[in-house]
């Protein structure tokens, strides 16, 4: 039985779910893997606080370098979320010689290339299966299982938040300030929260993602983000009936050397795989030149879901006879070989406030036309308000600029800009 000695840095709801089950478990690892795990430090910022889980009180500590510096100690499980001290406190850890184990997509997204290098010049491992999608394997997929394959597309629904938000949405016909008020009083969304719906948080798991499905860094700067903000449930209402769903995708694609990453809310086909995913659950698409085409699903957050995760990558570090680390030229910047398509091509939803007088459509088409965005269908919805009623276009594929250029030629007394939603899997 090999014995490896744990300690924690953090241990809130996610730390005090991985202590829970490392205690349910045990017995399992030890005849499955033949490990027994041993907590020696919690690192907390109050020792007294009451705590959900019962963490015996000798194992807690307000100093870090009871778990930093410990020398017994040989993994270190990082759960204190955001940028920093966590990315000091991991580089510490690993210059000591210890493996980490983080569920901080923030650090990992941030300080990857940092982190990474300390654990190859030390010797230890970095582990991150918990930072994107919870319990779902999908970072091991990329890493292990599909490692024969080029990996051409990524979409993902990586914010269970905001998916929650867009599917009650969808449902009940309700706008987005009543959602979202909903689901901070349920605690499924932060008093503030603009790292969910303004697209922060899947703008790092999509960077961390994109760098490994493609072998090459994305740092989170070249990923366009658009939150669900303006997102109106008049816009899921129209969608519904052209058979589109609503959601908040991240998206990565790459064309030999050329990648365009962003993250933005968007319409799917109503028989896209993604489409059916609801709730606060989370799924990842891929597209692989020999696999085709497969989805992951299933708990995307959440105390248990993460700790899943997080304990995977502890049994895999304990047995690892070596660690394993991505072979791309892993630095703050874009990787040397990557160009940045900032002009993708995609379909759009846009939907226009019109002016109801004849030469109208005229006039917009026109505008749509001299830039080469070719319609594919154009709805006139009933209702007049100030002599205003609503058009809704969809595209053929057109090129991003030529769409917006489009939109910025048309005259304000004609029509103007409600909402402008990209449609992908069509």
């Amino acid at each position: 039985m090999r014995k490896t000695t744990i300690g924690f840095l953090g241990c809130g709801n996610v730390g005090g779910g991985v202590f829970a089950l490392l205690e349910g478990t045990a017995g399992q690892i030890a005849h499955r893997d033949g490990i027994e795990f041993v907590l020696k430090r919690a690192l907390v910022r109050d020792i007294n606080k009451a705590r959900s889980v019962p963490i015996p009180a000798r194992l807690l500590t307000d100093r870090p370098e009871d778990v930093l510096d410990d020398p017994q100690i040989d993994i270190v499980l990082e759960f204190l979320g955001g940028e920093q001290p966590a990315i000091d406190f991991m580089l510490r850890a690993l210059r000591n010689g210890k493996t980490v184990v983080t569920a901080n997509k923030v650090a990992l997204a941030l300080g990857w290339h940092l982190l990474q290098a300390e654990a190859q010049k030390y010797g230890g491992g970095l582990y991150y299966e918990a930072s994107v999608c919870g319990a779902i394997p999908v970072i091991r997929a990329l890493t292990d299982s599909l490692q024969a394959n080029r990996i051409d597309a990524v979409m993902g629904i990586i914010n269970g938040t905001t998916n929650y938000i867009l599917t009650r949405m969808a449902k009940e016909g309700k706008d987005y300030a009543q959602v979202l008020f909903d689901a901070q009083r349920l605690g499924l969304a932060e008093p503030d929260p603009s790292a969910d719906v303004d697209g922060y948080d899947a703008a790092y798991k999509l960077s961390i993602l994109a760098s490994l499905a493609f072998h090459a860094h994305v740092p989170v700067g070249r990923i366009y983000r658009e939150g669900i903000g303006s997102i109106s449930a008049r816009d899921i209402a129209y969608g519904k009936e052209m058979g589109l769903t609503l959601k908040l995708l991240a998206v990565a694609k790459r064309n030999n050397s050329v990648v365009e990453v962003r993250v933005h809310p968007t319409f799917v086909p109503n028989e896209h795989p993604l489409a059916s995913v609801s709730g606060a659950f989370n799924a990842v698409f891929l597209k692989g030149h020999a696999f085709g085409e497969m989805m992951f699903y299933g708990q995307g957050a959440g105390d248990a879901p993460t700790a899943s995760a997080v304990v995977s990558d502890l049994i895999m570090a304990a047995a690892a006879p070596r660690h394993w680390h991505p072979t791309f030229a892993n630095q703050e910047q874009a990787s040397p070989e990557l160009g940045f398509d900032t002009n993708w091509a995609s379909v759009y939803f846009i939907r226009l406030s019109a002016s109801d007088k004849p030469g109208v459509l005229s006039a917009i088409t026109g505008c749509f036309g001299a830039h080469e965005v070719s319609i594919a269908s154009m709805v006139q919805h009933s209702g007049i308000d100030n002599d205003r009623v609503p058009l809704v276009f969809v595209t053929h594929r057109a090129h991003e600029q030529s769409v917006m250029q489009a939109l910025k030629d048309m005259k304000p007394e004609d029509a103007t800009v409600e909402s402008v939603i990209r449609v992908e899997g069509r």
